[in-house]
């Protein structure tokens, strides 16, 4: 199980095989050890998060290891990033 930071939800598993993610929020895997966080979908569309999805499509183009969009960043940045769009 993992727990709950405002708006974001935070999965202790490595793949989201059998792991569901609720209806308008999307699984991306963060930092070295690939950390899944579920985000809500409206974070896509701002400019903050767009950067972070701009380095994915730099670093993995369209094969993210993770099978899930994985975000090339440390999970602080990516936390810190974040708490700014709540």
């Amino acid at each position: 199980m993992g727990f709950r930071l405002p708006s974001i939800i935070r999965s202790k598993a490595s793949s989201s095989k059998g792991l569901e993610v609720p209806k308008g929020y999307l699984a991306v895997y963060v930092g070295e050890k690939m950390k899944r966080f579920v985000i809500p979908v409206s974070y896509l569309n701002q400019t903050s998060f767009q950067e972070l999805l701009n380095q994915a499509e730099e670093q993995f183009e369209y094969d993210h290891p993770m099978g899930g969009l994985t975000i090339p960043c440390r999970e602080e940045i990516f936390l810190d990033i974040i708490s700014h769009l709540n």
